[in-house]
């Protein structure tokens, strides 16, 4: 059990508490990771902005959260895979693509399947990616640029899939029918 505490509006430090209101509009409630980045307004303020910026650029909300799902699974952060899991559904992958990254399997999207791909080899390699591997993602029709963009989701997830396994914040109950484990 991790002795992080999932902070409120109310119990968070008062510079993180903006981040919070932020995510709370946004999603219509705090959820427990963000909650947990609290304790440092560093780390919060950090991660939202660069949250804005990955949600502002040129991929679909549908790739970002193929990107983001690839990463907690490569990452085995339960907490974040489940909440993935649910944005995916509803941005619009098909639940046979989403159960596919689930199982680190590629999904049947091709565009979809190359950013996954991409995205998991980045972590494995740990940013050393050759130029097969670069290749494979601008065949199916992405640019230079986005390889370059995939690593500013990379490093948003790499945050929250991080914090998680840390702090361990509980799964809300409208996440547990997609909980994961590694």
């Amino acid at each position: 059990m991790s002795t992080f505490q999932v902070h409120t509006l109310d119990s968070a430090p008062e510079q993180s508490r903006p981040v919070l209101q932020q995510l709370q509009q946004t999603f219509g409630f705090i959820p427990n990771i963000a909650g947990a980045m609290a304790e440092s307004p560093v780390l919060i303020g950090a991660f939202i902005d660069l949250f804005q910026k990955v949600h502002s650029g040129t991929f679909s909300e549908a790739q970002i959260q193929t990107l983001l799902l690839t990463n907690a699974v490569t990452n085995a952060c339960s907490w974040a895979v489940a909440f993935h899991t649910a944005l995916a559904l509803h941005d619009g992958l098909t639940p046979a693509d989403v159960e596919a990254i689930r199982a680190g399997r590629a999904p049947a999207d091709r565009q979809h399947a190359a950013l996954s791909a991409l995205a998991k080899t980045a972590i494995e390699k740990r940013g050393h990616l050759d130029d097969q591997d670069v290749s494979a993602f601008l065949e199916v029709g992405f640019r230079r640029d986005q390889v370059l963009e995939l690593l500013a989701v990379t490093a948003a997830s790499t945050i929250t899939n991080y914090v998680g396994s840390i702090t361990q914040p509980p799964l809300e109950a409208q996440f547990q029918v997609h909980a994961w484990h590694a």
